[in-house]
């Protein structure tokens, strides 16, 4: 038999096999899997429901809805689309039943309120379609002046203007009680006319009937008040399958009279991570890329959100992989779930370089990292973090508490914009010395807030009295309070309900009531220093909802009102500081992630909400409840950090790691903040900066104040202090930059200086060798390798004037990128 038909033979042969296999499969997947719901009610005209069918069980369960056969026993009183989803037609009873390689389930559904006279509410109808064909988005008619002379409120949130746009606005052309086909708010959308927007809505689809049937009933306008909707559940919350697979999403509203409605038809689906997953407008997911993303599911101004995983690789090896403390135990847990094998440990003097910055916002000196690096004790990192955080109990070891308040005062002054320009030099250095000193003492965290928010008295002799001064106003205390210890941006709700979570208007102006009775007045009591401002307490002020005109009642954001009180900020503070709260644990606990890891859990780091998932959020809710049982005591949060295993991995990415950027799986690098970056410089270098206002010998970190005539400092992205956000400090390099640590006065000065450090090595006679490991501990703290010991020795004796070596050398060290980056 000639080879070629063999060949042509054996494949055909494996074709079949593979075939069968395909079948058994199909067959198998058959005859296990279930139809949810397992049996559905419908009320009224234009019903629907969305099934799903399933085989398995779990987080790996395989959706089998897409290659379902589906069938109504009774198309009369409902029928069944492709895909599973349900309309109602008439009342009673029937089976719907699917199939599924040859086998068949079925449910029952049963129908109820069907009328020929139907009535369609413009809220429970109408506004669901216009949100889900995107026509009150903020891209089309919701946007600050409408499209084409037509506005809409932001995805519906002021019904009653929508209704008067839509039915009295344009003589009454948009709609049509009489003829509803010709009505504009049809025709527009369907395409009959043109319409910038495009089709948005197909003539004779459901949604088309809906609003054809509301006008022909003589378009009522929306009556009395509507049942309030209180959750949304998108079904399911979590999978995870290989490449390629697909789910349909079901989404239920839960409403305040108890009723669970099925609403995946009038839901808007959104991918938030393209990369990983798409999602089409009925809510069919279909995952594109390895990693984890999520698909955002909105309806009526609530948003829920379904977690897709792609492992990278079918299984993680973590041999070597010690769990040090519970961050350790749920990092390996979400390596192993996403498939990504973390790096190995870095080295010591990695670890003691990163440490002293990310702790204290200091380099370590040449004596610090030779005595860690000489050190054998197996402790050494551990005790190393309890000396940087003064929690070894021992008065002689917790030298490091000055730099420590120093670092994060100046961390916390740039997010409370703490500024002599908005409150004069006096209240600033007030504001400073508080911080400072409150987080020398480790003042627990909750503290901190509560005299901020509450703070009264002179802005000159009461440091936090000066937060009512920054921000002089409800809606500006409102956004700052919010954005800075809840990590939610409130800003969307002033003007608008919030796009992606259930917060209105009235939610922001209710919050804002806290700050209406907070007066201030003048006082003469400094005299020649300037008059002060006493923050108090006033016995009326009041904030009014600006479109209805209500006097909104203090009430935390998803709380209750308050009542009456003596001082409505107190109350705020009980709740805001509460260890129930998870919002304000979440959000300490998320910046300070962020600080010490290169990368909040959340990002951007203060926008916390259920749309913009933790990418791990066992761990973040680990850490919360960890920081509030132990009293929000912020150096136990970072002890807990700096001693995971996670914490010490090394920055340099495997092949196996190197696309992950969410989870940790190797140390991100970042850039050394402005102030840092100074200081280490004139640590380095054995000089001094003089700044403007302070003695000298005043370091960079210690700087009160927003604004210092100094070129290094505004270069590289010393914030000015105008917003409470933490994008305000600019991170990424530029070429200002480099061409000033490559060409600056600043720089070069400092290595030529006739008492820096290259000027008092060669004072000291010291051995080549001796001076290059000095320089390289003084900068990079660590040795210089015998590789680069070699280079040199060669390169000194090419030179000929070893001053002009050294400072070359120093000048190479402070310009690379491991002086510049925390690694």
């Amino acid at each position: 038999m000639p080879g070629s038909l063999v060949r042509s033979r054996a494949f055909a042969a494996l074709v079949v096999l593979s075939l069968m296999n395909v079948t058994a499969a199909r067959a198998r997947a058959g005859s296990e899997f279930h139809v949810s719901p397992t049996a559905i009610t419908l009320t009224g005209n234009y019903a629907r429901a969305q099934i799903q069918v399933t085989a398995g069980t779990g987080e790996r369960a395989d959706d089998l809805t897409d290659r379902a056969t589906f069938r109504s026993s009774d198309t009369r009183i409902v029928t069944v689309a492709p895909g599973g989803q349900l309309l109602t037609v008439g009342n009673g009873s029937a089976t719907v039943t699917a199939e599924v390689g040859g086998v068949s389930k079925s449910l029952t559904v049963t129908v109820a309120g069907v009328s020929d006279q139907s009535a369609i509410g413009f809220v429970e109808y109408v506004m669901p379609v216009l949100s889900k064909a995107g026509c009150n988005a903020g891209a089309c008619h919701a946007s600050q002046y409408g499209k084409g002379g037509f506005k809409l409120s932001v995805f519906g949130f002021a019904p009653n203007d929508d209704y008067a746009a839509i039915v009295r606005d344009s003589f009454g052309r948009r709609a049509s009680v009489h003829t509803p086909a010709e009505s504009l708010v049809l025709q527009k959308p369907t395409g009959a006319v043109p319409h910038a927007g495009g089709v948005r809505l197909a003539e004779g689809s459901v949604d088309y009937q809906i609003i054809e049937r509301w006008l022909a009933n003589g378009a009522p306008r929306p009556s009395g008040k509507p049942p309030e909707l209180k959750a949304l559940r998108v079904t399911p919350e979590h999978r995870v399958g290989t490449l390629g697979y697909g789910q349909q999403l079901r989404v239920e509203a839960t409403y305040a009279d108890g009723r669970t409605v099925d609403v995946t038809h009038w839901t808007k689906f959104d991918s938030r991570d393209e990369s990983v997953l798409s999602v089409t407008p009925a809510g069919m997911v279909k995952t594109v890329g390895k990693g984890q993303g999520v698909a955002m599911a909105r309806f009526e101004g609530h948003a829920a959100i379904a977690t897709f995983v792609v492992p990278g690789v079918p299984a993680v090896d973590l041999a070597g992989w010690t769990d040090d403390n519970i961050i350790d135990k749920l990092a390996a847990a979400k390596f192993r779930e996403v498939g990504v094998s973390p790096s190995g440990l870095c080295d010591d003097a990695t670890f003691i370089r990163r440490a002293m910055l990310d702790a204290t916002g200091t380099l370590p000196t040449a004596e610090q990292a030779r005595a860690f690096l000489d050190s054998r004790d197996p402790a050494k990192r551990t005790k190393l973090v309890d000396r940087l955080l003064g929690l070894t109990g021992d008065p002689n070891q917790n030298i490091h508490d000055n730099d420590y308040a120093a670092y994060w005062a100046l961390k916390w002054s740039d997010l409370i914009r703490s500024n002599s320009a908005s409150i004069g030099a006096q209240g600033m250095w007030a504001l400073h010395n508080w911080l400072k000193e409150s987080f020398r003492e480790n003042k627990p965290f909750d503290k901190i807030v509560r005299e901020l928010v509450t703070a009264k008295g002179s802005t000159f002799s009461n440091g936090p009295a000066n937060y009512f001064k920054i921000a002089n106003n409800p809606s500006d205390l409102t956004e700052a309070t919010s954005q800075l210890f809840l990590g939610v941006r409130l800003q969307c709700a002033k003007c608008h309900n919030h796009p992606y979570e259930p917060l209105t208007q009235a939610d922001y102006y209710s919050f804002a009531a806290f700050f209406a009775r907070v007066g201030n007045k003048a006082s003469q009591e400094f005299g020649i220093f300037g008059g002060e401002t006493v923050i108090m307490g006033r016995a009326d002020g009041e904030v009014s909802h600006p479109r209805t005109g209500a006097i909104m009642p203090p009430t935390p954001l998803g709380g209750k009102p308050v009542g009456t009180v003596p001082d409505r900020r107190q109350a705020l503070a009980d709740w805001l500081t509460a260890k129930d709260n998870s919002y304000f644990a979440r959000n300490i606990v998320n910046r300070t992630v962020a600080a010490l890891l290169g990368r909040g859990l959340v990002e951007p780091v203060d926008d916390l909400r259920p749309t913009n998932p933790a990418t791990n959020p066992e761990l973040m809710d680990a850490l919360a409840t960890e920081f509030a049982r132990g009293g929000f005591d912020q150096k136990k949060l970072f002890r807990l950090i700096m001693t995971s295993r996670l914490y010490q991995l090394d920055s340099r990415p495997t092949k196996a790691n190197a696309a992950d950027d969410k989870f940790y799986s190797h140390y991100h690098v970042k850039r050394v903040p402005a102030e840092v970056l100074l200081d280490a410089i004139d640590q380095a270098t054995g000089t001094r900066t003089k700044f403007e206002k302070v003695p000298l010998g005043t370091r960079a970190i210690e700087l009160p104040d927003a604004r210092y005539n100094n070129y290094f400092l505004n270069t590289f992205g010393k914030p000015r202090r105008e917003a409470v956000c933490e994008c305000e400090r600019v991170s990424e390099p530029n070429l200002a930059q480099a061409l000033h640590t490559l060409n600056g006065e600043t720089i070069e000065a400092k290595i030529a200086d006739l008492k820096g450090t290259v000027a008092t090595l060669l004072a000291a006679k010291k051995p080549a060798a001796e001076i290059v490991d000095e320089l390289y501990l003084a900068t990079l703290s660590r040795r210089a390798t015998a590789a680069e010991q070699a280079a040199a020795a060669k390169l000194l004796a090419e030179a000929g004037d070893p001053k002009a070596f050294y400072q070359d050398l120093l000048w190479s060290l402070l310009n690379s990128k491991y002086f510049q980056f925390t690694n």
